[in-house]
């Protein structure tokens, strides 16, 4: 009876693990496409001077974290506020693309995301480019950045 009991449970958990592996790659891949129309989204915005509709792809929180050149940056707010300052103007800003490089899913709500941003500006204010390692979180609205590390 005791080995009965044994066997059904290891076949429960190979089971469960089986079913639990060929659902990830569907829901990854649903992750990935909605994260990149995110990025998508907020390279449209920013291309088009609007720091407001570019801020709606991180977490409208006090608890954002944004790590830049000048350290840490905590909020939703003042992440919106440093990126005023740094870019006053539609030409200070320029045309954002983004080279997604890897996404790695953490959890079924969680995903980093590494790659390369890259502004092209006008020839006086110079083009600028670097690295970007992003966590998003799902939330019920979607997909939104939780931690941005860029340099």
């Amino acid at each position: 009876m005791k080995n009965n009991l044994l066997l059904l449970l290891g076949l429960g958990l190979a089971f469960t693990t089986a079913c639990t592996r060929n659902q990830t790659p569907q829901a990854s891949a649903a992750a990935k496409t909605d994260i990149r129309g995110v990025l998508e989204e907020q390279s449209t915005c920013w291309s088009r001077g609007d720091l407001e509709c570019y801020m709606q792809g991180y977490w409208k929180s006090d608890s954002l974290l944004f790590i830049g050149s000048r350290g840490l940056t905590y909020g939703w707010q003042q992440t919106l506020e440093n990126y005023k300052r740094g870019y006053p103007d539609a030409s200070a800003m320029g045309h954002l693309t983004f080279d997604v490089k890897e996404m790695r899913q953490l959890s079924p709500e969680t995903m980093l995301v590494v790659g390369k941003w890259h502004l092209k500006r006008n020839v006086a204010a110079g083009d600028l480019e670097g690295h970007f390692s992003v966590i998003f979180r799902k939330f019920s609205e979607g997909w939104k950045i939780i931690a941005d590390h860029s340099s």
